[in-house]
């Protein structure tokens, strides 16, 4: 073992850690690869690590091996508290376990910066997660990056390019603020259970101030209208904007035939500031 611990497969037997459905828990039992995930995350020596669903602790334990300075644990699944707790024994005053929904909790009062993000996230709550993490009331938010497990599907949608399948929204708005790269695939059957997709670790380097100026609440607006027709021309899916819209695609150099996914970041944020005058 890489740590003394047990092996995961023996800890879930012990703790009885099914893992549940309802909960978006698909346990990583590979110490190897989670060890691999954590080095993805950088140096984590001086930094405070802030871990989402741990679960039985595989990627807890790869984040301490790989020397984070503290690890803070937010785990919904009181079943797991044990698992975690024994590790704590192992790294005494280095992992510290919150039985709380992370959704509800504000972490910023248990961190201290650097902070960096890291976790195998539950399906059902990864993409809010990660929105919320992107639209922090003032920016630069609290975390230096973000290390994150996502289905595969999710994961080319942070990262496409116009002009492709997969990109959208949330393409736009991770990579207005942040410098993206999906950074390993994972197979189904390398969880358990096994997942009926193909997952991918995305990992995201914060920008200290946004790609391209932009208004955020009217990026927020233009966009949603945008990809919400995304079938229809700009002129249509924005028309009620304003009634000078197509002026005003023009003006930043956007056809107003043109469709949302044809669209650079660099023009949807050029056009948040021309609406809003």
């Amino acid at each position: 073992m890489i740590d003394g611990l047990p092996p995961l497969r023996e800890v879930i037997r012990a703790h009885d850690l099914v893992a549940k459905r309802q909960l978006g828990q698909n346990f990583l039992l590979d110490l190897n690869l989670t060890a691999k995930i954590a080095r993805m995350a950088g140096d984590l020596t001086a930094c405070d690590v802030l871990e989402i669903g741990p679960g039985p602790g595989g990627l807890t334990r790869g984040l301490l091996v790989e020397g984070a300075r503290r690890v803070l644990a937010i785990e919904k699944d009181p079943r797991c508290i044990a698992a975690l707790d024994e590790i704590a024994q192992v790294y005494p005053g280095r992992l510290t376990t919150l039985n709380a929904d992370a959704l509800q909790i504000d972490v910023s009062q248990y961190l201290t910066s650097p902070v960096r993000v890291v976790a195998n996230l539950p399906y059902n709550i990864g993409t809010e997660l990660l929105i919320r993490w992107l639209t922090p009331t003032s920016w630069p938010p609290f975390w230096q990056s973000l290390t994150l497990m996502f289905q595969k599907e999710v994961a080319e949608r942070i990262v496409a390019k116009p002009r492709t399948e997969h990109y959208g929204r949330l393409a736009l708005l991770a990579q207005w603020r942040t410098d993206p790269k999906i950074v390993m695939t994972l197979p189904p059957e390398a969880f358990t259970p096994a997942p009926k997709v193909h997952s991918a670790v995305v990992h995201l380097t914060r920008l200290e101030t946004p790609r391209f100026p932009a208004d955020e609440i009217m990026l927020h607006r233009v966009t949603t209208m945008a990809f919400g027709q995304r079938r229809k021309m700009l002129r249509s899916s924005l028309k009620g904007m304003r009634h000078d819209i197509e002026a005003k695609l023009a003006e930043v150099g956007i056809d107003p035939t043109a469709r949302a996914e044809e669209i650079g970041l660099d023009r949807f944020c050029a056009l948040s500031l021309a609406v809003k005058s």
